[in-house]
C-alpha cells in the first residue's frame, strides 16, 4: 500500500449534541482521553480520529476503528493490524491523517505569532518559515519515534529510505508528511466536515 493522506478544514463550530453523537465512534481509550480535554479543545482531536476512520473505510472498507495501543514512546498503533500504520495531526481549524504500510508521520500547524527566541532557535525569520521547519521536523520525529526533544535539536539529514514532503493544503497553514519506505504523494484527499460526520 502506498502512503495516502487526508485532510479537513473547519469553517463551523460543532455543537454539544453533535459531539455526543460522534464520541461513540471512537475506540474507548481515545474517547476517554478526549473527554479529559476542556470542551472547547475537543473538536480537532475528535475530527482527526473521524478523519482516520474515513481513511480506513476508503482504504480497507473498515466500518469502525479497531482498538488502539501506544508504543513505549507514545505513538498510537493498531495491535490487531500491525501492517496498517497511521499518524494524525490537528491544529486550530484543521486536521491531517496519513495511512500506510510503512512508518509514517504527519504534522499540520496554523501559522500564528511565535516568540522571537523560538524563531531564532529554528533559524527562521518569519512565522511561515518557522512553521514550515516545525512541521517538517515534527513529521520526521513522529515517523521515526525519536521523541519530541529530538525535534528541537539540529535536524539530521534524511536517512536512506526516508522521504519527506511539504504539503500545500490550506492557506494559512503549514503541513508536512514523512515516511520510511514509501514515497509521499503530491495529492492530499481534502474532506469536508460533513464527510467526517
Amino acid at each position: 500500500m502506498a502512503v495516502n493522506l487526508w485532510a479537513a478544514h473547519f469553517n463551523r463550530t460543532m455543537g454539544p449534541g453533535e459531539m455526543q453523537r460522534l464520541l461513540p465512534l471512537l475506540p474507548p481509550e481515545r474517547r476517554e482521553r478526549l473527554l479529559r480535554l476542556p470542551a472547547e479543545k475537543r473538536r480537532e482531536p475528535l475530527c482527526a480520529w473521524l478523519l482516520l476512520r474515513l481513511a480506513l473505510r476508503e482504504s480497507f472498507g473498515w466500518t469502525e476503528l479497531p482498538p488502539v495501543a501506544l508504543t513505549d514512546r507514545g505513538k498510537p498503533f493498531f495491535p490487531d493490524h500491525p501492517q496498517v500504520q497511521f499518524n494524525l495531526s490537528h491544529t486550530e481549524g484543521a486536521v491531517l491523517a496519513g495511512v500506510s504500510d510503512c512508518p509514517i508521520g504527519v504534522d499540520i500547524e496554523r501559522i500564528r505569532p511565535v516568540a522571537p527566541r523560538l524563531m531564532e532557535q529554528m533559524g527562521a525569520d518569519t512565522e511561515e518559515a518557522f512553521f514550515r521547519t516545525w512541521v517538517r521536523r515534527e513529521a520526521r520525529t513522529k515517523c521515526s519515534g525519536w521523541g519530541i526533544g529530538a525535534m528541537l535539536r539540529q535536524e539530521p539529514p534524511l536517512e536512506s529510505g526516508e522521504c519527506c514532503r511539504e504539503l500545500d493544503i490550506f492557506s494559512g497553514y503549514a503541513a508536512c508528511a514523512a515516511s520510511r519506505g514509501g514515497p509521499i504523494p503530491e495529492t492530499v484527499r481534502i474532506c469536508s466536515v460533513e464527510e467526517l460526520l
